[in-house]
């Protein structure tokens, strides 16, 4: 049988980054990535490498595991503000359009993106997971991100293009 943690570093960074997509980073993904990989040391043995490879499995249990977390605590809002704090204005404000812009979207096009740009998993191990056919999947992806890109480029401003002058004087930056 093949060690599923034969390389720790990339599974954790990997996992974390797929949970702190879905339910934003700091402590609560943290603790979410603790419990995926104390449950898979767990169910170890469980793990079959001709199922796939070990991040599909991980991504299983994270998932799971975020279901857990959210409904011990119910109120908290899936996709938080994932600003850094040392960002520059302009970054920090680009940052919170896109989080916005994706807690916009359906739970399935946050998932795919969580899954593609989190977990960096390829559209074959999203499809394993998800139970979807490959060409399924970059379907999919590629419509969830054209409605977030849609979403990023709405404009509240009725006819205001970015980085044009509202009616009320200020300047919005540009989201380009």
């Amino acid at each position: 049988m093949t060690d599923p943690f034969a390389n720790p570093a990339d599974l954790v960074r990997r996992v974390y980054a797929y949970v702190a997509y879905r339910i934003g980073p700091g402590p609560d993904a943290e603790d979410v990535t603790r419990a995926t990989f104390e449950r898979a040391l767990r169910y170890r043995s469980s793990y079959d490498r001709r199922k796939g490879e070990p991040i599909g499995w991980l991504v299983g249990i994270a998932q799971r595991c975020i279901v857990d977390a959210a409904a011990s605590r119910p109120q908290q809002a899936e996709l938080v503000d994932t600003a850094d704090p040392t960002d520059l204005e302009d970054t920090t404000i680009e940052r919170l359009d896109l989080g916005q812009a994706v807690s916009q979207l359906s739970q399935r096009d946050r998932e795919l993106i969580a899954l593609r740009y989190g977990a960096d998993l390829k559209s074959r191990q999203i499809g394993e997971l998800l139970e979807m056919r490959t060409n399924a999947v970059e379907v999919s992806l590629h419509r969830a991100l054209d409605r977030l890109r849609e979403i990023v480029e709405e404009d509240p401003n009725e006819g205001v293009s970015p980085g044009k002058r509202p009616a009320d004087g200020t300047t919005r930056p540009s989201r380009a």
